[in-house]
């Protein structure tokens, strides 16, 4: 039997885990393994009505209105790429967005929460934003429209909704533009030559570049929420894919949303490094070097398959000083996005995952490694986990390892993914992750 206090294989196969992060006991069970990794068309999948531009839901390019006021977008010009801040929203269909920034329409932490709470206020770049956008009147039509819209979602009647005063309807608009949460849309709904409706555009279809972005996009928004609420202390991103992850569209999207906490998560990992500094090394990467669990990386970033986690999960953490996105430079970040979208590539689009991401929060003065979660939603806690705490995983780590580890060479093989050092290639050396330097 190999042991510890936080993996142990047991002589019939099950293996034991606890997180040492978090404390959350999992057991992975023989004879509750899930299927392969697959990407062929179901047999219920329908065949796909192609539309050029998509207008499959609201975040497709043909229904740019259908979304908040754009606080930005990403333009491709051939090999150039070009952000454009507050696009007047007459000028919305000149260009097409690779990606577009967003207010969600529906916030978990509102503007009013932070009104209320803190006496927030827009900055002023944001007042006069929301002023030139009403001032127009296809901004003018779009906030009416989505206001309409948002009001009849949450129950209101037609007949409500008219009598309620423009000065109201205008501060409902408020969070589009002054608001802490926004999603992040990628342009495609279905990936290039679709034939069926399953043939959805996800992380791992993007090209390495296209990656890349998403990613410097995503980690500006960040920055620029954060210098936007002096009141924000902590800033969650997350990506649900599919509907069994919590996505409301089966359209690729980021969403980021401002915390004024870093929740007990975050909370009881700083304490971990305020009280042992290399804790990510010990726990993470030179635990996993010892079990084998390191099976892909890059000079900038590494990938194991996590323990103790209640879905099968790959781990993917920044070896930058860095603890935060936004501090890294962006070899860096092109370090981690690269690693991040090779293990999205190789697990396919067909399986439901949330991505999620952890570092150090605004105001921590000790610091911890930027790093990525990859969850699987292929299981369902059950009657058994809520009555024991222990978490039934279909999937050990070493089995979820040996099924990226060769789709990993195959992706490589075909030029779909960056260069990775893969399985026995990686380079395993004690401490990779250099967060704890000053």
């Amino acid at each position: 039997m190999q042991t510890s206090n936080f993996y142990n294989i047991m002589p019939d196969g099950t293996v034991k885990q606890v997180n040492p992060f978090t404390g959350t006991e999992v057991w992975a069970v023989p004879g509750r393994k899930s299927k392969p990794i697959t990407n062929e068309i179901p047999v219920t999948a329908k065949p796909l009505e192609v539309h050029s531009p998509e207008d499959y839901c609201s975040f497709c390019p043909a229904r740019y209105f259908e979304t908040a006021p754009e606080k930005s977008r990403l333009v491709r010009r051939y090999d150039s790429w070009e952000r454009w801040d507050n696009v007047p929203p007459d000028r919305y269909f000149e260009t097409t967005a690779e990606f577009r920034r967003s207010g969600n329409m529906f916030e978990i932490v509102t503007l009013d929460y932070w009104r209320k709470n803190y006496a927030y206020k827009m900055t002023p770049a944001r007042q006069r934003w929301r002023e030139d956008y009403l001032a127009n009147p296809v901004g003018l039509k779009h906030i009416t429209d989505i206001v309409h819209y948002k009001l009849k979602q949450e129950g209101k009647t037609d007949e409500q909704i008219e009598k309620i005063p423009l000065n109201e309807k205008f501060a409902i608009a408020d969070a589009f533009f002054g608001g802490g949460h926004e999603v992040i849309v990628a342009k495609r709904h279905y990936r290039e030559g679709a034939t069926h409706d399953t043939e959805l555009f996800a992380s791992g279809e993007m090209t390495v570049m296209e990656h890349f972005h998403y990613f410097k996009f995503t980690i500006d928004a960040i920055l620029d929420i954060a210098q936007s609420n002096r009141y924000v202390r902590y800033i969650s991103v997350f990506q649900n894919w599919l509907r069994p992850a919590g996505a409301s569209f089966d359209h690729l999207h980021k969403q980021i949303v401002s915390l004024d906490e870093w929740g007990a998560s975050i909370q009881n990992q700083i304490k971990m490094v305020r009280e042992d500094a290399n804790v990510f090394n010990e726990y993470g990467a030179n635990f996993a070097a010892h079990h084998n669990l390191i099976f892909a990386e890059n000079d900038h970033a590494i990938a194991i398959a996590g323990i103790g986690h209640r879905y099968p999960t790959i781990e993917i953490y920044s070896r930058s000083q860095a603890g935060r996105p936004y501090e890294a430079r962006d070899d860096e970040i092109r370090g981690m996005a690269d690693l991040v979208h090779a293990i999205h590539a190789a697990m396919g689009s067909q399986i439901s995952c949330n991505e999620e991401w952890y570092y150090t929060p605004i105001d921590a003065v000790y610091k911890m490694p930027w790093h990525v979660l990859i969850k699987w939603r292929v299981n369902v806690p059950a009657g058994f986990e809520g009555g024991t705490s222990i978490f039934i995983n279909p999937l050990t780590p070493i089995e979820l390892r040996d099924k990226l580890v060769p789709r990993l060479y195959k992706l490589r093989d075909d030029n779909r993914i960056a260069w990775v050092r893969i399985a026995e290639e990686c380079r395993v050396d004690p401490n990779p992750l250099k967060y704890y330097l000053k």
